[in-house]
């Protein structure tokens, strides 16, 4: 059965046609289009990020795409051996006056008014527990994969093994002594943000499946190394940052957390679960040569990160790697 026919049986919507919006295939009915994602977490995991998608469409974000229930009320609908949600989004979209580094800003603000923080999708003062589970995990398991995949993939992946454990043990340890700073303030409360944000809050649609809750400077921090990785230049980051900074102004804490964010390899890790998930050695390949390639620019340009943002570190007391 085609995915427009599961629509019509399961969800009483007789598509007018097929579309492509935000590079995901839709199917347009009146004024809504239709999507399908596949349903692999555990329910509450996309239970709780439909409630956050329900309070951003109660907050005008109305590009919002929001899980709908079945016809029986159900969310999850299985169909050829596989769990699928449908999310529904509506197409008249206001459009964006402010800058990215103002959206974001505003989004988070909002975000922090949400009353009660979920359990499974919160990552907020987590992190250096989570990152601590992170390299634990994938130390063993690319041991294990190396030994059963022989391939250019897993060879290069073992030699850069120690390096990568390194710089994420620098992050792991420079987020614990954060954790003892107390220069923060309201603007460092938990909010609604997103797993990687690199500038959702302009794309046509904003994905109820990315959405998590934590501190803000995750998505800064996401935001940073997407530009520096694709080669953005400084004053764009500047902007960035300066633009959010007039509305939500940083303490010490977030300074703090934003650079332990960035030094630890979050990138090497999104491309190492997906050799894990998908077993495209060859494209994982590809992925890992590239990004070693950019390493080299990326601390370089974290070292220097402070100083070209216009922040005295060694007045603030905030400390800094050595060796970037």
């Amino acid at each position: 059965m085609p995915i427009i026919d599961m629509l019509g049986v399961y969800y009483a919507i007789q598509a007018e046609r097929k579309l492509e919006l935000d590079g995901k295939d839709g199917y347009k009915q009146d004024e809504y289009v239709y999507f399908t994602i596949s349903a692999d977490n555990r329910e509450i995991i996309h239970m709780e990020q439909a409630t956050l998608a329900y309070y951003l469409i109660e907050n005008k974000y109305n590009n919002t795409a929001l899980p709908i229930p079945n016809r029986n009320g159900e969310w999850f609908t299985a169909y050829e051996d596989k769990n699928y949600m449908v999310m529904q989004v509506q197409r008249d979209i206001l459009e964006n006056t402010y800058s990215s580094g103002e959206s974001l800003a505003h989004f988070h603000q909002i975000g922090t008014a949400y009353s009660y923080e979920p359990k499974t999708i919160s990552s907020y003062g987590q992190w250096k527990q989570l990152w601590i589970d992170k390299l634990t995990a994938f130390e063993s398991n690319v041991e294990l994969e190396a030994k059963n995949h022989s391939s250019n993939y897993y060879r290069l992946l073992m030699d850069v093994l120690p390096y990568i454990v390194g710089i994420s043990e620098n992050g792991i340890q420079y987020i614990q002594e954060s954790e003892h700073e107390r220069r923060y303030h309201e603007a460092d409360q938990g909010t609604i943000a997103f797993r990687r944000y690199t500038n959702d809050l302009e794309k046509t649609v904003l994905w109820a499946d990315e959405l998590v809750y934590d501190h803000p400077t995750r998505d800064l921090a996401e935001c940073i190394r997407f530009m520096i990785l694709n080669n953005k230049d400084d004053n764009e980051l500047i902007t960035f940052l300066n633009d959010y900074q007039s509305l939500r102004p940083l303490s010490v804490f977030s300074w703090r957390l934003l650079y332990a964010r960035l030094i630890f390899p979050i990138h090497f890790f999104d491309i190492i679960d997906r050799g894990f998930m998908f077993q495209d050695l060859e494209q994982s390949y590809s992925e890992l040569r590239d990004i070693l390639k950019k390493q080299v620019i990326y601390e370089k340009r974290l070292g220097e990160l402070f100083k070209n943002l216009g922040v005295d570190h060694e007045v603030l007391q905030i400390p800094v790697l050595d060796w970037l």
